[in-house]
């Protein structure tokens, strides 16, 4: 059947207005949402995207902070900060002018390629100029701010710069600063550093950093579309370090400086010396108040100049630092250095022989000149005392006094026959208690622990180093030779000194105090760091008169009284031991420690000489030189105060401070840790 011409014309027309019904529709639709997205972009949304149109226009630029000052006990300024005239460069500048490298390195003395290194390392946002050339002179500055427009991307600037005002005095308590490393950031970024900080690389520079630090500011630089800088839009000023005041008294430590390094220099000259190698001498001091284990003093001979790191230590200045000829003088031998105690370790074994009872102060014990072990046969079987003299028949008293080692071999040997009864470690156990074998726990990174020797300790080297220590057993002649101070324990100077501060002041072991507080630069304490005890050692009080007896013998007329005769003891009355532990085929290594006055301490001196000698001959005397001084200089009790500033610039701190770029370490670090003496088992009178 056919459609009418009528019928299909109604089809086309019904289907023509659906077809413009519906893109009436779609075309509201679009215009609704059009109208929305609109009204989202121009009202809802519109603050966010004014504050990105901000962004995009404002760079922010870290303002690091002047680092604090370090001070003596006095208000003495050790480490300061002086502000220097910076040539810095722009790295986008350089980039976009590549001829002002070669302008700028032909006007400060360096090559194109030194220049074009510092801007390649460089880790500085490229909105901020990256230091070139430090401490330029007052007319190159000029020079570059008269013809500005040919060095783009150039500028003068004011930066800092760690002076030490007293040279080399106590470098490796101070420390240095370097340039925070992409490593060091992966971890510290969290704390907010950020690239091109300083922060503490050795001594208490590294240790009180997070108080040193102080609080970057933020400059706000307007750029434009080019990404060119054509204003600062404010700034947030850096807020400075504290001052970090130490507990070490500045006089007294040169002091103990040049005794130590003038005795190091006689022995390696007088033609009386013991000295064998004087390539090998060097050795430390400490000097300890026992009432709250504040360090006054801490030398360490061979030393350096911490100025070497400023503006940062060049690779043939830190290999001069860092090669064998220069015996390490990076290492602080106070707490890093490791010897063995000889008979200073004599404290640890009286008092566990006295306080376990396996002798009173009245008992007698006859030296022939040597200890023969019972039964033995096999190994080491006679102990004898150095000079082989003979003693006859002695105490307690004497035995201190007097340095006499058959004493001692006999109460190593009687603790190892009578286990049962005393246990199998009762010295080690009264020489863990004085703090031997372990860190002492001073705020000073890189502090060795030593080692007390034992079954125990001998057991773990064997196993990690079995044919360094094949042995792995303990007999009598062990026990027998730890119980003067030999074989493998090793103390350090500062162990020595705070152990006999415990035993000086009746017990009570305090953790070494390095830093009394911090404070402002208007003198107020925002920090203090207390005494800590770690613990209380007990010894008996006739026990322990009974050695105190025995100490003060050692310097009226024992072995260090040749060394004292003349020191005025019954003004200012000494105690103290001498030490000489034996060392293979070199001179023994020298030891000394004392403390007064005796019944009322004020110091603690403990000194060491590598290869020095005899304890009498190479460090009893800086230890007498010491005590001579503090008798007319005591140290006065430390008062928190405004920085006293020399003449210069060693105390600046000024917020005017922008870009700096902190010292870096182009070699290798510090090497931590140095043992101080090669063990041996052959006997010896440590006198």
């Amino acid at each position: 059947m056919q459609t009418s011409p009528e019928s299909s014309g109604s089809k086309r027309s019904v289907s023509f207005k659906l077809r413009s019904r519906l893109m009436g529709f779609v075309a509201a639709a679009l215009f609704v949402a059009l109208f929305a997205r609109l009204y989202a972009l121009q009202v809802l949304t519109a603050p966010v995207y004014r504050a990105e149109a901000a962004a995009n226009q404002v760079r922010e630029v870290a303002v690091p902070a002047p680092r604090g000052l370090i001070l003596d006990r006095n208000q003495q300024v050790m480490v300061g900060n002086q502000v220097v005239k910076t040539l810095a460069l722009s790295s986008r500048e350089a980039y976009l002018h590549p001829s002002v490298v070669k302008r700028v390195a032909a006007l400060v003395g360096l090559t194109p390629a030194q220049v074009n290194s510092e801007l390649v390392n460089s880790q500085y946002n490229i909105y901020q100029p990256t230091p070139i050339k430090y401490d330029i002179s007052t007319s190159q500055a000029i020079y570059f701010q008269e013809h500005q427009s040919q060095y783009p991307g150039v500028s003068v600037e004011l930066t800092t710069q760690r002076t030490y005002p007293m040279g080399d005095t106590a470098a490796q308590v101070l420390g240095y600063v370097g340039q925070v490393s992409a490593a060091q950031l992966k971890t510290l970024a969290k704390q907010g550093y950020q690239a091109g900080d300083q922060i503490g690389e050795a001594g208490v520079e590294a240790t009180y950093q997070n108080y040193l630090r102080g609080r970057s500011g933020v400059e706000k630089l307007q750029v434009n579309a080019a990404g060119n800088v054509v204003g600062v839009l404010g700034e947030t000023k850096p807020v400075p370090g504290g001052n970090l005041q130490l507990t070490i008294d500045a006089t007294l430590q040169k002091k103990a400086e040049a005794i130590l390094a003038q005795q190091i220099y006689h022995l390696a000259h007088s033609p009386n010396s013991f000295v064998i190698n004087a390539s090998r001498l060097a050795g430390s001091i400490v000097v300890e108040n026992p009432n709250n284990g504040s360090i006054y003093a801490m030398a360490s001979f061979p030393t350096y100049n911490p100025a070497e790191w400023v503006p940062y230590i060049t690779t043939s200045n830190y290999a001069a630092l860092t090669s064998p000829s220069s015996n390490q003088p990076l290492v602080n031998r106070a707490i890093q250095g490791e010897y063995t105690p000889g008979s200073t370790f004599k404290l640890a074994t009286a008092s566990a022989a006295l306080k376990d009872g396996l002798i009173t102060p009245s008992t007698i014990i006859h030296d022939p000149g040597y200890f023969k072990v019972p039964n033995c046969t096999v190994g080491k079987c006679s102990f004898h005392n150095s000079g082989y003299e003979s003693l006859g028949n002695i105490n307690i008293v004497t035995a201190i006094a007097d340095s006499d080692d058959v004493f001692f071999y006999t109460l190593g040997y009687n603790f190892y026959m009578n286990q049962n009864q005393f246990g199998p470690t009762p010295i080690q156990n009264m020489a863990s208690a004085y703090g031997f074998g372990r860190p002492t726990g001073i705020a000073l990174p890189g502090e060795a622990s030593g080692i007390v020797d034992s079954l125990t300790e001998r057991q773990y080297l064997h196993k990690l180093y079995p044919s360094a220590f094949p042995y792995d057993t303990w007999y009598a002649g062990d026990n027998i030779e730890m119980a003067f101070g030999q074989g493998m324990t090793l103390i350090t100077p500062l162990q020595l000194a705070n152990a006999y501060a415990t035993f000086a002041n009746g017990g009570t072991r305090y953790v070494p105090r390095i830093a009394d507080g911090v404070v402002n630069d208007q003198g107020k304490l925002i920090k203090y760091f207390a005494p800590k005890v770690v613990t209380h050692v007990t010894v008996p009080p006739v026990d322990r008169a009974a050695m105190i007896q025995g100490f003060e013998g050692a310097i009226q007329y024992g072995t260090g009284g040749q060394t004292f005769a003349g020191f005025p003891l019954s003004q200012f009355p000494l105690a103290g031991k001498t030490g000489t532990a034996s060392v293979a085929g070199e001179a023994p290594d020298s030891l000394f420690v004392a403390w007064g006055p005796v019944n009322n301490p004020k110091y603690v001196i403990s000194a060491v000489v590598t290869g020095g000698g005899f304890g009498a001959v190479g460090a009893a005397p800086m230890v007498r030189a010491l005590f001579t001084y503090l008798m007319s200089h005591p140290i006065k009790p430390a008062v928190f105060g405004i920085p006293h500033l020399s003449a210069g610039s060693t105390g600046v701190k000024t917020s005017l401070i922008v870009t700096p770029k902190p010292p870096k370490v182009l070699a290798k670090k510090t090497t931590k840790g140095a043992k101080g003496s090669t063990t041996t088992t052959s006997p010896s009178k440590a006198g």
